[in-house]
């Protein structure tokens, strides 16, 4: 499977999205670094700068039906400067459109709210997003990995980096069963 890894161009919180990428990739996929702005982009430890990572593709230049599903690694500026971004929200929301699966961690529901594809969904996320989900009419749940299908496609979602393990297990499970039906 190809698998987008969307990001903006600085905030993601970097095991986020070196944990679910290296399960991919152990798992025989390939993860696709698409960002906002081509070049790099700069990760973070919670607020301290972490390591750079290469862009791959550019929001814009790329579109869903290049792949099988989306992550998106949470982070708290992250996602804020990806709902900034019409480009990156259009991304985002022609995954639903489509019916392909989408993985969010942490605070990257913020983006599916931009979207507006969490209405009618159920889903975790980090707890202060809790608010923001069920004003956007999606109902929150406070468990480790939550898979919603009461929608167009499959939402797997997340809460922290402390739920890591059985958020990359349960979105590749969904991606894989996505992809064969």
């Amino acid at each position: 499977m190809r698998i987008a890894f969307l990001t903006a161009p600085e905030g993601v919180e970097q095991v986020e999205l070196t944990e679910p990428w290296k399960a991919a990739e152990q798992a025989g996929h390939e993860p696709v670094l698409v960002s906002t702005k081509s070049g790099e982009i700069q990760a973070f430890h919670h607020l301290d700068k972490a390591d750079t990572f290469p862009v791959q593709e550019v929001v814009g230049d790329t579109s869903a039906d290049s792949f099988d599903g989306l992550v998106l690694p949470g982070g708290v500026a992250n996602p804020d400067f990806l709902r900034m971004d019409d480009k990156a929200v259009a991304f985002v929301r022609d995954f639903f459109e489509q019916g392909r699966p989408v993985a969010a961690i942490c605070h990257a529901p913020w983006t599916l709210i931009e979207a507006d594809v969490v209405r009618g969904r159920e889903l975790t996320s980090w707890p202060s997003l809790r608010t923001d989900l069920g004003n956007a009419g999606a109902t929150w749940v406070d468990e480790q990995v939550k898979v919603c299908d009461h929608g167009s496609n499959k939402l797997v979602t997340s809460r922290k980096p402390d739920d890591l393990k059985a958020f990359c297990e349960t979105f590749l499970e969904v991606f894989a069963a996505e992809r064969a039906s």
